[in-house]
């Protein structure tokens, strides 16, 4: 098997320069896309701020409730060592009873009745006033 190949064309193919885009124009498109998703994601964030809601209300209701901010401020310390015992109360319990502290139905009713409401209302009380806590413009005793 024998193969011949001409290559005497006189004229290779050849590409032609395809135009160049406008770089300055891409760099241009590209800043505007980033800005946008830069307004996304700040508007994003902002949704997810929880303390700006707060900031928020307080901002509208700032004749009306002045003082709650510092008020807030004040109580907290007070709740949080609350709850603080309470925590503590509920682990010398369970620690003291030992493993079967919380075997039956009985006991595990009694320590519910005991810590269960007591906890949950006081850390949702907590959770309400903290917020406001921050939200308010700092005293300068701070």
């Amino acid at each position: 098997m024998q193969f011949q190949f001409d290559v005497s064309a006189n004229r290779f193919p050849t590409l032609e320069p395809s135009p160049a885009p406008d770089v300055h124009d891409l760099l241009r498109q590209i800043l505007e896309v980033e800005r946008e998703q830069l307004a996304q994601l700040r508007a994003f964030l902002g949704a997810q701020d929880g303390g700006m809601r707060w900031r928020a209300f307080m901002e509208r209701w700032r004749q009306q409730f002045a003082d709650l901010p510092e008020a807030c401020r004040q109580a907290l310390p007070i709740l949080e060592q609350s709850y603080g015992k309470m925590i503590a109360e509920l682990t010398d319990q369970l620690c003291q009873n030992g493993s079967d502290a919380l075997d039956n139905d009985f006991a595990l009713q009694e320590f519910l009745d005991r810590y269960g409401m007591r906890l949950t209302q006081l850390a949702t009380i907590l959770n309400l006033v903290a917020p406001f806590a921050d939200a308010g413009p700092k005293s300068e005793s701070a």
